[in-house]
């Protein structure tokens, strides 16, 4: 019997990493806090560029020359969830392609990518000058109102359709991209709405623990 899926699509912040953001991350680096923003985002009082706009504000603050460099030492030092390397080992010799698609910042997702063999990634970007320093502003890659959209480019570009995709990812931000997808596996959600939301739930330390909902789809032929 043939294989169910051709691609598995995965969010990074919460999912792949066990802190719930690469740009939280950054701002417990620096010792800063963008709980004010956050909650205006979630509100909808400011827009996803706003949002960058102010966590990179902050950083500003603490080092206001912070470059492209910084953050990637920082990135080197993200907590990551363990079984990430099997994971994609087991879905990629089962023939299907392995991608991020996530709001997090793309230095930390192409880390992420180079370290274990991901098939590729889209995320959001930090602007910088010529210097290699920040601006101040974002690049929005991901809408993370709209997580769905990217998802439906990713599932075009890697040459599969929506039954023969799975997304894991774990808060409201990813249901959109759970929606674009034939099957969907909410990985320690941090919300009912999330868990509620995807195919199925998984609570775990480890996200190998993900691939037996994989493959009994794929031996149940469903």
């Amino acid at each position: 019997m043939g294989r169910t899926y051709d691609l598995a699509i995965f969010d990074m912040d919460g999912t792949l990493t066990t802190n719930r953001s690469s740009w939280a991350y950054v701002h417990e680096w620096f010792g800063v806090d963008n709980e004010e923003a956050y909650r205006a985002f979630v509100n909808m009082e400011i827009d996803e560029r706003e949002f960058m706009r102010r966590d990179i504000a902050l950083w500003k603050t603490a080092k206001p020359d912070i470059s492209r460099r910084d953050i990637i030492h920082i990135m080197r030092s993200l907590p990551l969830i363990d079984g990430i390397q099997e994971t994609v080992a087991a879905l990629q010799y089962a023939g299907i392609k392995c991608v991020i698609c996530s709001g997090g910042i793309d230095i930390a997702a192409e880390m992420i990518v180079n370290e274990y063999g991901f098939d590729g990634y889209a995320a959001d970007g930090l602007e910088i000058d010529e210097e290699g320093k920040l601006t101040g502003e974002g690049i929005i890659v991901v809408d993370l109102r709209e997580k769905g959209v990217t998802t439906e480019r990713l599932i075009e570009q890697y040459g599969s359709t929506k039954e023969r995709t799975f997304a894991v990812g774990n808060s409201f931000t990813d249901i959109s991209m759970f929606e674009a997808c034939g099957m969907s596996i909410a990985f320690n959600p941090v919300d009912e709405y999330t868990e509620k939301a995807a195919t199925h739930c998984v609570h775990s330390g480890n996200l190998s623990d993900i691939l037996e909902l994989v493959f009994v789809q794929v031996q149940d032929g469903v």
